[in-house]
Protein backbone atom coordinates (compact mmCIF):
# COMPACT_ATOMS: atom_id res chain seq x y z
CA UNK A 1 0.00 0.00 0.00
CA UNK A 2 1.62 3.17 -0.75
CA UNK A 3 1.83 6.09 2.09
CA UNK A 4 1.01 8.96 -0.56
CA UNK A 5 -2.25 10.08 -1.31
CA UNK A 6 -2.84 12.18 -3.89
CA UNK A 7 -5.07 15.15 -3.19
CA UNK A 8 -7.48 14.43 -6.65
CA UNK A 9 -7.97 11.46 -4.82
CA UNK A 10 -9.94 12.97 -2.24
CA UNK A 11 -13.17 14.91 -1.67
CA UNK A 12 -13.15 18.89 -2.20
CA UNK A 13 -12.39 20.55 1.36
CA UNK A 14 -10.78 17.09 2.74
CA UNK A 15 -7.21 17.80 4.01
CA UNK A 16 -4.72 15.55 2.04
CA UNK A 17 -3.35 13.63 5.42
CA UNK A 18 0.19 13.58 3.36
CA UNK A 19 0.48 16.95 3.54
CA UNK A 20 1.69 18.52 6.90
CA UNK A 21 -0.76 20.56 9.10
CA UNK A 22 0.24 24.01 10.08
CA UNK A 23 -1.55 23.52 13.94
CA UNK A 24 -2.34 26.23 16.68
CA UNK A 25 -1.44 25.03 19.62
CA UNK A 26 -3.21 25.52 23.45
CA UNK A 27 -1.42 27.89 25.35
CA UNK A 28 1.66 25.95 26.66
CA UNK A 29 1.03 22.70 24.90
CA UNK A 30 3.35 20.95 22.96
CA UNK A 31 2.12 18.73 19.88
CA UNK A 32 2.67 15.25 19.67
CA UNK A 33 3.64 13.93 16.49
CA UNK A 34 2.52 10.37 15.68
CA UNK A 35 3.76 7.90 12.68
CA UNK A 36 -0.10 7.36 11.93
CA UNK A 37 -0.69 3.73 11.26
CA UNK A 38 -4.12 3.88 11.92
CA UNK A 39 -7.24 6.16 12.18
CA UNK A 40 -10.37 5.70 14.33
CA UNK A 41 -13.99 8.06 13.41
CA UNK A 42 -16.73 6.66 13.52
CA UNK A 43 -15.20 3.31 13.13
CA UNK A 44 -13.03 4.21 10.13
CA UNK A 45 -9.02 2.85 10.09
CA UNK A 46 -6.95 4.04 7.28
CA UNK A 47 -3.45 3.25 6.85
CA UNK A 48 -1.35 6.56 6.37
CA UNK A 49 2.51 6.62 7.36
CA UNK A 50 3.69 10.17 7.54
CA UNK A 51 3.49 11.76 10.36
CA UNK A 52 1.37 14.87 9.56
CA UNK A 53 -0.92 14.82 12.36
CA UNK A 54 -0.65 16.01 15.65
CA UNK A 55 -2.31 14.25 19.29
CA UNK A 56 -2.52 17.31 22.18
CA UNK A 57 -1.21 16.56 25.74
CA UNK A 58 -4.46 18.31 26.77
CA UNK A 59 -6.31 15.25 25.31
CA UNK A 60 -6.16 13.18 28.74
CA UNK A 61 -7.37 16.41 30.41
CA UNK A 62 -10.37 16.72 28.82
CA UNK A 63 -10.92 12.97 28.78
CA UNK A 64 -10.10 12.70 32.76
CA UNK A 65 -12.53 15.86 33.18
CA UNK A 66 -15.11 14.23 31.19
CA UNK A 67 -14.81 10.68 33.47
CA UNK A 68 -15.27 12.98 36.68
CA UNK A 69 -18.26 14.88 35.22
CA UNK A 70 -20.04 11.28 34.08
CA UNK A 71 -19.27 9.26 37.45
CA UNK A 72 -20.93 12.50 39.32
CA UNK A 73 -24.02 11.46 37.14
CA UNK A 74 -23.95 7.59 37.57
CA UNK A 75 -23.43 7.82 41.05
CA UNK A 76 -26.89 8.91 41.92
CA UNK A 77 -27.97 7.12 39.71
CA UNK A 78 -28.40 3.64 42.98
CA UNK A 79 -28.24 6.66 45.17
CA UNK A 80 -31.57 5.95 46.60
CA UNK A 81 -31.56 1.94 45.92
CA UNK A 82 -28.93 0.49 47.48
CA UNK A 83 -30.16 2.04 50.63
CA UNK A 84 -33.62 1.27 49.67
CA UNK A 85 -34.81 -0.42 53.19
CA UNK A 86 -33.96 3.08 54.92
CA UNK A 87 -35.87 5.06 51.94
CA UNK A 88 -38.78 2.95 52.38
CA UNK A 89 -38.75 3.39 56.22
CA UNK A 90 -37.37 7.39 56.70
CA UNK A 91 -39.83 8.64 54.15
CA UNK A 92 -43.09 6.38 53.83
CA UNK A 93 -42.77 4.84 50.41
CA UNK A 94 -42.85 1.99 49.25
CA UNK A 95 -40.19 -0.08 47.54
CA UNK A 96 -41.47 0.52 44.27
CA UNK A 97 -41.63 3.80 44.32
CA UNK A 98 -38.21 4.02 45.30
CA UNK A 99 -37.17 2.16 42.20
CA UNK A 100 -38.44 3.93 40.27
CA UNK A 101 -35.46 6.69 41.35
CA UNK A 102 -33.81 3.93 39.66
CA UNK A 103 -35.57 3.27 36.62
CA UNK A 104 -35.84 7.50 35.94
CA UNK A 105 -32.63 7.42 34.32
CA UNK A 106 -34.42 5.00 31.78
CA UNK A 107 -37.39 6.34 31.57
CA UNK A 108 -36.11 9.14 30.52
CA UNK A 109 -33.71 9.00 28.08
CA UNK A 110 -35.56 7.03 25.63
CA UNK A 111 -37.31 10.15 24.63
CA UNK A 112 -34.11 12.75 24.75
CA UNK A 113 -32.04 10.96 23.37
CA UNK A 114 -32.82 11.87 19.33
CA UNK A 115 -33.05 15.69 20.69
CA UNK A 116 -29.91 15.21 22.66
CA UNK A 117 -27.86 13.50 19.79
CA UNK A 118 -29.16 15.78 17.31
CA UNK A 119 -27.74 18.87 19.91
CA UNK A 120 -24.11 16.72 20.09
CA UNK A 121 -24.26 16.47 16.02
CA UNK A 122 -24.59 19.95 15.69
CA UNK A 123 -23.06 22.01 18.61
CA UNK A 124 -20.33 19.79 19.43
CA UNK A 125 -19.07 18.30 22.62
CA UNK A 126 -18.59 21.78 25.11
CA UNK A 127 -22.45 22.62 24.33
CA UNK A 128 -23.84 19.36 25.62
CA UNK A 129 -21.32 18.84 28.35
CA UNK A 130 -22.11 22.23 30.21
CA UNK A 131 -25.16 21.64 29.57
CA UNK A 132 -25.69 18.20 31.17
CA UNK A 133 -22.68 19.29 33.73
CA UNK A 134 -25.59 21.85 34.79
CA UNK A 135 -28.44 19.46 35.01
CA UNK A 136 -26.28 16.74 37.29
CA UNK A 137 -25.44 19.75 39.21
CA UNK A 138 -28.78 21.26 39.55
CA UNK A 139 -30.60 18.05 40.72
CA UNK A 140 -27.91 17.28 42.83
CA UNK A 141 -29.00 20.52 45.26
CA UNK A 142 -32.46 19.87 44.84
CA UNK A 143 -32.04 16.59 46.96
CA UNK A 144 -30.30 18.78 49.37
CA UNK A 145 -33.74 20.60 50.12
CA UNK A 146 -35.31 17.51 50.12
CA UNK A 147 -33.84 15.48 53.41
CA UNK A 148 -37.63 16.37 55.53
CA UNK A 149 -39.57 13.07 55.63
CA UNK A 150 -42.41 14.66 53.87
CA UNK A 151 -40.30 15.95 50.71
CA UNK A 152 -39.59 13.00 49.19
CA UNK A 153 -41.31 14.30 46.37
CA UNK A 154 -38.38 16.84 45.35
CA UNK A 155 -35.91 14.36 46.02
CA UNK A 156 -37.37 12.11 42.98
CA UNK A 157 -37.67 15.51 40.95
CA UNK A 158 -33.92 16.32 41.59
CA UNK A 159 -33.54 12.52 40.28
CA UNK A 160 -35.25 13.36 37.47
CA UNK A 161 -33.29 16.37 36.55
CA UNK A 162 -30.16 14.56 37.25
CA UNK A 163 -31.87 11.74 34.66
CA UNK A 164 -32.28 13.88 31.79
CA UNK A 165 -28.50 15.10 32.18
CA UNK A 166 -27.99 11.76 31.40
CA UNK A 167 -28.56 12.33 27.83
CA UNK A 168 -25.63 14.55 27.36
CA UNK A 169 -23.01 11.82 28.76
CA UNK A 170 -23.48 8.16 27.61
CA UNK A 171 -23.35 8.57 23.83
CA UNK A 172 -20.24 10.58 24.30
CA UNK A 173 -17.12 8.51 24.57
CA UNK A 174 -16.78 7.25 21.45
CA UNK A 175 -17.29 11.24 19.98
CA UNK A 176 -15.11 12.26 22.37
CA UNK A 177 -12.17 9.48 21.79
CA UNK A 178 -12.44 9.96 17.96
CA UNK A 179 -12.19 13.51 17.70
CA UNK A 180 -9.46 14.05 20.29
CA UNK A 181 -7.44 10.46 20.20
CA UNK A 182 -4.95 9.15 17.35
CA UNK A 183 -5.56 6.09 15.86
CA UNK A 184 -3.72 3.80 18.13
CA UNK A 185 -5.68 5.03 21.49
CA UNK A 186 -9.50 5.45 20.10
CA UNK A 187 -10.67 2.19 21.93
CA UNK A 188 -8.87 2.33 25.12
CA UNK A 189 -9.86 6.47 25.41
CA UNK A 190 -13.18 5.38 24.99
CA UNK A 191 -13.16 2.72 27.50
CA UNK A 192 -12.08 4.92 29.97
CA UNK A 193 -14.99 7.37 28.63
CA UNK A 194 -17.36 4.74 29.53
CA UNK A 195 -15.40 3.54 32.76
CA UNK A 196 -16.14 7.12 34.41
CA UNK A 197 -19.65 6.09 34.32
CA UNK A 198 -19.12 2.58 35.59
CA UNK A 199 -16.70 4.54 38.36
CA UNK A 200 -19.66 6.46 39.53
CA UNK A 201 -22.11 3.59 39.92
CA UNK A 202 -19.36 1.95 41.52
CA UNK A 203 -19.45 5.10 44.45
CA UNK A 204 -22.95 5.09 44.20
CA UNK A 205 -23.07 1.63 45.38
CA UNK A 206 -20.38 2.07 48.08
CA UNK A 207 -21.05 5.65 49.47
CA UNK A 208 -24.85 5.76 50.86
CA UNK A 209 -24.71 2.49 52.95
CA UNK A 210 -21.14 3.81 54.53
CA UNK A 211 -22.82 7.47 55.38
CA UNK A 212 -26.23 6.64 56.04
CA UNK A 213 -26.75 4.71 58.94
CA UNK A 214 -29.28 1.59 58.99
CA UNK A 215 -30.63 1.74 62.32
CA UNK A 216 -30.29 4.84 63.01
CA UNK A 217 -33.47 7.44 64.51
CA UNK A 218 -35.52 9.44 61.81
CA UNK A 219 -33.11 12.61 63.02
CA UNK A 220 -29.94 10.61 62.57
CA UNK A 221 -30.95 9.47 59.67
CA UNK A 222 -31.91 12.63 58.25
CA UNK A 223 -28.70 14.18 59.20
CA UNK A 224 -26.70 11.57 57.54
CA UNK A 225 -28.53 12.03 53.98
CA UNK A 226 -27.99 15.99 54.23
CA UNK A 227 -24.34 15.60 54.55
CA UNK A 228 -24.76 12.96 51.68
CA UNK A 229 -26.72 15.39 49.80
CA UNK A 230 -24.49 18.32 50.67
CA UNK A 231 -20.99 16.37 49.16
CA UNK A 232 -22.83 14.93 46.01
CA UNK A 233 -23.88 18.68 45.22
CA UNK A 234 -20.67 20.40 46.04
CA UNK A 235 -18.34 18.05 43.96
CA UNK A 236 -20.77 18.54 40.73
CA UNK A 237 -20.43 22.30 41.40
CA UNK A 238 -16.86 22.30 41.47
CA UNK A 239 -16.92 20.13 38.56
CA UNK A 240 -19.25 22.54 36.54
CA UNK A 241 -16.90 25.31 37.63
CA UNK A 242 -14.20 23.48 35.64
CA UNK A 243 -15.63 22.25 32.66
CA UNK A 244 -17.09 25.65 31.51
CA UNK A 245 -13.49 27.07 32.22
CA UNK A 246 -11.58 24.40 31.01
CA UNK A 247 -13.61 21.92 28.64
CA UNK A 248 -12.97 22.55 24.66
CA UNK A 249 -15.04 20.56 22.26
CA UNK A 250 -12.00 19.36 20.02
CA UNK A 251 -8.39 19.88 19.69
CA UNK A 252 -6.99 23.09 17.10
CA UNK A 253 -6.07 20.51 14.46
CA UNK A 254 -7.39 16.56 13.65
CA UNK A 255 -5.67 14.37 15.68
CA UNK A 256 -5.86 11.41 12.65
CA UNK A 257 -6.88 11.22 8.94
CA UNK A 258 -10.34 9.53 9.84
CA UNK A 259 -10.89 12.61 11.86
CA UNK A 260 -9.92 14.74 9.79
CA UNK A 261 -12.31 13.40 6.65
CA UNK A 262 -14.76 13.43 9.49
CA UNK A 263 -14.95 16.77 10.35
CA UNK A 264 -15.12 17.57 6.41
CA UNK A 265 -18.33 15.84 6.16
CA UNK A 266 -21.80 16.96 6.45
CA UNK A 267 -24.45 14.65 8.02
CA UNK A 268 -27.93 14.48 8.06
CA UNK A 269 -29.58 13.58 11.43
CA UNK A 270 -32.37 11.97 9.91
CA UNK A 271 -30.53 10.21 7.18
CA UNK A 272 -28.57 8.82 9.40
CA UNK A 273 -31.11 7.70 11.87
CA UNK A 274 -33.01 6.18 8.74
CA UNK A 275 -29.91 4.13 7.62
CA UNK A 276 -28.42 2.89 10.89
CA UNK A 277 -32.79 1.60 11.14
CA UNK A 278 -32.11 -0.37 8.53
CA UNK A 279 -28.47 -2.06 9.15
CA UNK A 280 -29.23 -5.90 10.09
CA UNK A 281 -26.16 -5.85 11.86
CA UNK A 282 -26.72 -3.12 14.19
CA UNK A 283 -30.43 -3.98 14.68
CA UNK A 284 -29.20 -7.18 15.89
CA UNK A 285 -26.65 -5.92 17.73
CA UNK A 286 -29.36 -3.29 20.01
CA UNK A 287 -30.81 -6.37 21.17
CA UNK A 288 -27.85 -7.87 22.04
CA UNK A 289 -26.78 -5.20 23.69
CA UNK A 290 -29.81 -4.10 25.55
CA UNK A 291 -30.25 -7.59 27.09
CA UNK A 292 -26.91 -7.71 28.22
CA UNK A 293 -26.94 -4.76 29.99
CA UNK A 294 -30.41 -4.22 30.49
CA UNK A 295 -29.60 -7.36 32.65
CA UNK A 296 -27.19 -5.73 34.70
CA UNK A 297 -29.39 -2.44 35.14
CA UNK A 298 -32.02 -4.70 36.67
CA UNK A 299 -29.50 -6.34 38.72
CA UNK A 300 -27.97 -3.14 40.05
CA UNK A 301 -31.36 -1.71 40.78
CA UNK A 302 -32.70 -4.67 43.24
CA UNK A 303 -28.99 -5.65 44.59
CA UNK A 304 -30.32 -4.30 48.33
CA UNK A 305 -33.38 -6.86 48.01
CA UNK A 306 -31.15 -9.71 46.47
CA UNK A 307 -28.73 -9.55 49.01
CA UNK A 308 -30.54 -8.53 52.39
CA UNK A 309 -33.00 -11.79 51.40
CA UNK A 310 -30.04 -14.07 52.23
CA UNK A 311 -28.11 -12.10 54.50
CA UNK A 312 -30.32 -9.63 56.89
CA UNK A 313 -28.76 -6.34 57.91
CA UNK A 314 -25.66 -6.75 55.57
CA UNK A 315 -26.99 -3.43 54.19
CA UNK A 316 -22.88 -2.61 53.46
CA UNK A 317 -22.15 -5.53 52.00
CA UNK A 318 -24.66 -5.20 49.76
CA UNK A 319 -23.39 -1.89 48.73
CA UNK A 320 -19.39 -3.00 48.73
CA UNK A 321 -20.84 -6.73 46.42
CA UNK A 322 -22.47 -3.54 43.87
CA UNK A 323 -19.10 -1.55 44.10
CA UNK A 324 -17.34 -4.88 42.97
CA UNK A 325 -19.26 -5.85 40.31
CA UNK A 326 -18.74 -2.62 38.94
CA UNK A 327 -15.37 -2.12 39.85
CA UNK A 328 -14.67 -5.53 38.13
CA UNK A 329 -16.57 -4.17 35.13
CA UNK A 330 -14.19 -1.33 34.95
CA UNK A 331 -10.83 -3.66 34.93
CA UNK A 332 -12.92 -5.69 32.17
CA UNK A 333 -13.63 -2.40 30.27
CA UNK A 334 -9.80 -1.19 29.84
CA UNK A 335 -8.76 -5.15 29.06
CA UNK A 336 -11.35 -5.40 26.47
CA UNK A 337 -10.11 -2.03 25.17
CA UNK A 338 -6.77 -2.41 24.88
CA UNK A 339 -7.70 -6.01 23.61
CA UNK A 340 -10.19 -4.15 20.74
CA UNK A 341 -6.96 -1.55 19.98
CA UNK A 342 -4.04 -4.55 19.19
CA UNK A 343 -6.28 -7.11 17.72
CA UNK A 344 -9.41 -5.07 15.91
CA UNK A 345 -11.26 -8.35 16.26
CA UNK A 346 -14.93 -7.22 17.20
CA UNK A 347 -17.05 -10.12 16.17
CA UNK A 348 -14.66 -12.39 17.87
CA UNK A 349 -14.51 -10.25 21.46
CA UNK A 350 -17.66 -9.26 21.48
CA UNK A 351 -18.79 -13.17 21.86
CA UNK A 352 -16.35 -13.72 23.95
CA UNK A 353 -17.48 -11.87 26.44
CA UNK A 354 -21.01 -12.26 25.91
CA UNK A 355 -20.81 -16.24 26.41
CA UNK A 356 -18.40 -15.26 29.94
CA UNK A 357 -21.54 -13.39 31.03
CA UNK A 358 -24.07 -16.23 30.74
CA UNK A 359 -21.23 -18.02 32.59
CA UNK A 360 -20.79 -15.70 35.69
CA UNK A 361 -24.78 -15.30 35.93
CA UNK A 362 -24.93 -18.77 36.58
CA UNK A 363 -22.03 -18.74 38.87
CA UNK A 364 -23.52 -15.48 40.85
CA UNK A 365 -27.19 -17.46 40.17
CA UNK A 366 -25.76 -20.88 42.35
CA UNK A 367 -23.75 -19.18 45.19
CA UNK A 368 -26.23 -16.44 46.07
CA UNK A 369 -27.58 -18.76 48.64
CA UNK A 370 -24.41 -20.20 49.91
CA UNK A 371 -24.59 -18.71 53.03
CA UNK A 372 -20.53 -17.88 52.70
CA UNK A 373 -20.87 -13.33 51.78
CA UNK A 374 -17.54 -13.70 50.69
CA UNK A 375 -18.67 -16.75 48.22
CA UNK A 376 -20.86 -14.01 46.51
CA UNK A 377 -18.18 -11.49 46.69
CA UNK A 378 -15.93 -13.97 44.78
CA UNK A 379 -19.14 -14.36 42.19
CA UNK A 380 -19.86 -10.62 42.30
CA UNK A 381 -16.00 -10.08 40.30
CA UNK A 382 -16.50 -12.92 37.85
CA UNK A 383 -19.89 -11.51 36.82
CA UNK A 384 -18.82 -8.02 36.88
CA UNK A 385 -15.68 -8.42 34.67
CA UNK A 386 -17.54 -9.64 31.49
CA UNK A 387 -20.82 -8.16 32.02
CA UNK A 388 -19.85 -4.60 32.90
CA UNK A 389 -16.80 -5.15 30.14
CA UNK A 390 -18.95 -5.47 27.57
CA UNK A 391 -20.22 -2.12 27.19
CA UNK A 392 -17.38 -0.36 25.49
CA UNK A 393 -16.99 -3.77 23.55
CA UNK A 394 -20.70 -2.91 22.24
CA UNK A 395 -19.87 0.69 22.09
CA UNK A 396 -16.68 -0.20 19.68
CA UNK A 397 -18.37 -2.97 17.35
CA UNK A 398 -21.33 -1.02 16.70
CA UNK A 399 -18.77 1.29 15.50
CA UNK A 400 -17.62 -0.64 13.15
CA UNK A 401 -20.50 -2.09 11.49
CA UNK A 402 -22.35 1.53 11.42
CA UNK A 403 -19.91 3.39 9.65
CA UNK A 404 -19.32 6.15 8.43
CA UNK A 405 -22.74 7.42 10.75
CA UNK A 406 -22.08 9.88 13.33
CA UNK A 407 -20.93 7.80 16.64
CA UNK A 408 -22.88 10.50 18.97
CA UNK A 409 -25.87 9.37 16.81
CA UNK A 410 -25.27 5.47 16.71
CA UNK A 411 -24.41 5.74 20.79
CA UNK A 412 -26.95 7.46 21.29
CA UNK A 413 -29.66 4.92 19.54
CA UNK A 414 -27.92 2.05 21.18
CA UNK A 415 -28.49 3.83 24.59
CA UNK A 416 -31.99 3.93 23.94
CA UNK A 417 -32.56 0.42 23.19
CA UNK A 418 -30.66 -0.17 26.81
CA UNK A 419 -32.87 1.80 28.53
CA UNK A 420 -36.18 0.66 27.11
CA UNK A 421 -34.70 -3.24 28.34
CA UNK A 422 -33.80 -2.03 31.82
CA UNK A 423 -37.13 -0.72 32.65
CA UNK A 424 -38.54 -4.11 31.62
CA UNK A 425 -36.02 -6.24 32.82
CA UNK A 426 -36.15 -4.21 35.93
CA UNK A 427 -39.69 -4.55 36.20
CA UNK A 428 -39.62 -8.44 35.40
CA UNK A 429 -37.18 -9.44 37.62
CA UNK A 430 -38.95 -7.13 41.02
CA UNK A 431 -41.96 -8.95 39.88
CA UNK A 432 -40.26 -12.31 39.59
CA UNK A 433 -38.60 -11.57 42.85
CA UNK A 434 -41.68 -11.79 44.63
CA UNK A 435 -43.68 -14.47 42.65
CA UNK A 436 -41.68 -17.04 42.25
CA UNK A 437 -38.44 -16.14 44.51
CA UNK A 438 -34.63 -15.03 43.51
CA UNK A 439 -33.51 -18.25 41.96
CA UNK A 440 -35.78 -18.36 39.05
CA UNK A 441 -35.85 -14.72 38.70
CA UNK A 442 -32.17 -15.21 38.07
CA UNK A 443 -32.26 -17.90 35.75
CA UNK A 444 -34.62 -15.95 33.81
CA UNK A 445 -32.13 -13.25 33.37
CA UNK A 446 -29.55 -16.35 32.35
CA UNK A 447 -31.85 -17.24 29.86
CA UNK A 448 -31.93 -14.08 28.50
CA UNK A 449 -27.96 -13.51 28.42
CA UNK A 450 -28.11 -17.17 26.68
CA UNK A 451 -30.49 -15.44 23.83
CA UNK A 452 -28.40 -12.37 23.51
CA UNK A 453 -25.25 -14.59 22.86
CA UNK A 454 -26.83 -16.03 19.96
CA UNK A 455 -28.32 -12.79 18.69
CA UNK A 456 -24.60 -11.90 18.78
CA UNK A 457 -23.31 -15.24 16.80
CA UNK A 458 -26.15 -14.32 14.40
CA UNK A 459 -24.19 -10.86 13.54
CA UNK A 460 -22.12 -10.84 10.52
CA UNK A 461 -18.40 -9.48 11.06
CA UNK A 462 -19.31 -6.46 8.53
CA UNK A 463 -15.89 -4.75 9.53
CA UNK A 464 -16.76 -1.77 7.62
CA UNK A 465 -13.28 0.63 8.99
CA UNK A 466 -10.87 -2.79 8.21
CA UNK A 467 -12.51 -2.39 4.40
CA UNK A 468 -12.16 1.01 4.54
CA UNK A 469 -8.52 0.61 5.62
CA UNK A 470 -7.64 -1.67 2.40
CA UNK A 471 -9.12 0.46 0.63
CA UNK A 472 -6.99 3.55 1.42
Amino acid sequence: MSSKTESSDLPNGIHNPCEPINSKLFPGEDPVRHDVSGSVMDGLILDVKNPSYTVYKIRWFTLGLFVLYSASNSLQWTQYTIISDIIVRYYGVSSNVVSWTSMVYMLTYVPLIFPGSWLLDKTGLRTTTIIGSFGTCAGAWLKVFSVPPDMFWLGFAGQTVVAVAQVFILNVPPRLAAVWFGADQVSSACSIGVFGNQLGVALGFLLPPMLVRSTGTPEEIGADLQIMFYLVAGATSVLFVFIVLFFKSAPPTPPSAAADLGSSLDSNFLQSIKKLLTNRNYILLLISYGLNVGVFYAISTLLNELVLTYYPGANEDAGRIGLVIVVAGMVGSVVCGLVLDKTHRFKETTLAVYAASVLGMLVFTFTLDCGYIAVVYFSSIVLGFFMAGYLPVGFEFASEVTYPEPEGTTSGILNACVQVFGIVLTLLFEWMLGAAGDRWANLCLCGLLALGTAVTAAIRSDLRRQAAQNKA
